[in-house]
């Protein structure tokens, strides 16, 4: 049995232990939270590259002591090119391709959000880039043992994968799939970091990293160019935010679906009084994500094609509307359109009182599957979650498309910080409602709230249905009760996948740090 882990020095969790291991060497050195996460950053890149690389994006929320909460948008926008009618004559009218180099579309944007925390929350006395990428490095290097995650994961979309230029050659061995434990190595991979760390960030988007993966993409059929990476800019952004009785909560700005994030909870704090025990809070938890998910399929997607700010749809009359909807006997039938998308989520903390919640992402496993040979950097296919037809999120030039990715922060009256998320695509916002309800409403410790059985409505890491899925550790008989209510359920694994990779930080006032690390995952969690 996991218990919750404790420091007063600071505090990391990652879903795969060689990248938690890389921040707490971090911290011991002094380094802050921010410099920690983005050694957690290259080392999980490395480490767990089915769920995430440097050629995908990521979303920061930092907050330092005594200080406002920041938030970094570190999300790749689309090609120049990147239009409907480029994607017509290309033969696509219905749908932008999934795998393959008409796949990435959108600039890698988690480098530069790197660049951009750092900058954000400077530390005293920074560490050279060099020794925040030194761990990622090794271990693209020297190898490391492949995951039973990644050889599964492999194993499972192989066909949509072996044929994509540069897959095979990367991540397969001879033609066959890596079992687990074997020696993985990264060589080329380890040289693009190694150029990073001498040269700088910059190098990524404006120098030659630049116009090696500009000129790989444009040989491929990628619509992305040089002009393309040297205009992306991570940015600093204000995070949406929601007051509760319980703190007031914190997630990132569209098109992430950090505002669904904030809608479930926001409906559930309105609706809490009669969901404290029992099944009671799991229904209440998923009548208010389908109410959410209603109303961001309809209405989610770049902020500059929204007919509404987000904001809108956190104010307090809209999620009384939404609450008052919910009947707290009866599901609401289902289902809906679901979203893909898998990712990893990290959290940090550090001896001065910075916190740290990370996500980075390639949306699907290994994302478009495009792998530079020259730099061993595959590409995202964020873009294939645009639509070809009118909406929010029809594909266009220079546009961010609709993402599954929202790291979670919430700040207590007494001044706790808690620092939460998960990887699941679909999962994400359902997920971190489950552990913030279950530590804030229902007083779980946070490890309790982490391991404790989870559940998924609708799908993630390609499943088809879009039913209830509960874990087979939920009491049989609230499964068969939730069945009754009308609840279309399906049973998972005792510890699945498909629940998510979830972990938390929480920083106390008088010091105290405490983190929890998901079972579920090859993770661990740190604190000293």
């Amino acid at each position: 049995m996991l218990n919750t882990t404790q420091g007063f020095r600071g505090a990391v969790t990652a879903p795969h232990h060689l990248a938690a291991q890389a921040g707490q060497d971090i911290l011991a050195e002094g380094g802050s939270a921010v410099e920690a996460m983005v050694a957690m950053a290259a080392t999980i890149a490395v480490t767990y590259p089915h769920m995430n690389g440097i050629g995908g994006d990521g979303f920061w929320l930092i907050k330092r002591k005594d200080a406002p909460v920041q938030a970094i948008f570190a999300g790749g926008h689309s090609a120049a090119l990147a239009s409907r009618a480029w994607y017509e004559a290309a033969g696509f009218t219905d749908a932008i391709p999934t795998r393959g180099a008409k796949a990435a579309l959108t600039v890698p944007g988690s480098v530069d959000g790197w660049r951009a925390a750092l900058e954000a929350a400077p530390s005293v006395n920074p560490l050279p880039l060099s020794r925040l990428l030194e761990h990622a490095i090794y271990h693209a290097e020297a190898g490391f043992p492949v995951s039973n995650n990644q050889s599964q994961c492999i194993a499972d979309k192989i066909d949509g994968l072996k044929d994509v230029p540069g897959f095979a050659d990367t991540y397969l061995f001879g033609g066959a799939i890596p079992v687990a434990g074997a020696r993985f190595t990264q060589p080329a991979l380890a040289a693009t970091l190694r150029q990073i760390a001498q040269k700088g960030i910059a190098d990524y988007y404006h120098g030659n990293l630049a116009k090696t993966h500009a000129a790989f993409l444009e040989a491929q059929g990628s619509p992305l160019r040089l002009e393309d990476f040297t205009a992306y800019s991570a940015r600093a952004v204000t995070p949406l935010s929601v007051k509760t009785s319980k703190a007031m909560l914190y997630n990132m700005i569209p098109p992430t679906q950090g505002m669904s994030s904030l809608m479930i909870l926001g409906i559930y704090d309105r609706i809490q009084t009669w969901a404290k025990e029992g099944i009671a809070p799991i229904h209440a938890l998923i009548e208010a994500t389908k109410q959410t998910f209603i109303l961001r399929n309809r209405e989610l997607g770049d902020l500059s094609a929204m007919r509404q700010p987000p904001e809108t749809f956190l104010q307090d009359q809209v999620l009384e509307d939404l609450a008052g909807q919910i009947d707290h006997k009866r599901a609401l039938p289902w289902p809906y359109e679901p979203k893909d998308g898998d990712t990893i989520w990290m959290g940090a903390s550090d001896a001065e009182g910075t916190s740290v919640s990370f996500i980075q992402s390639v949306y699907w496993e290994f994302g478009s599957g495009l792998t530079c040979p020259d730099t061993g950097v595959f590409f995202q296919n964020r873009g294939a979650g645009f639509g070809m037809g009118d909406g929010p999120n029809q594909i266009a030039p220079r546009k961010v498309p609709f993402h599954t990715l929202n790291p979670a922060m919430a700040v207590f009256e007494d001044g706790r910080v808690m620092a939460y998320g998960t990887m699941g695509g679909e999962g994400q916002p359902q997920t971190q409602a489950a552990i913030f309800a279950r530590y804030a409403y229902l007083g779980q410790e946070l490890q309790q709230a982490v391991t404790a059985p989870r559940w998924l409505l609708g799908r993630t890491w390609g499943d088809a249905t879009t039913s209830l899925k509960l874990e087979a550790r939920f009491d049989p008989d609230w499964i068969t009760a939730l069945s009754d209510m009308g609840h279309e359920t399906e049973i998972l694994p005792d510890y699945s996948d498909l629940v998510g990779h979830a972990g938390a930080v929480v920083t106390h006032l008088d010091g105290l740090v405490e983190a929890a690390t998901d079972p579920r995952a090859n993770g661990l969690a740190l604190a000293h």
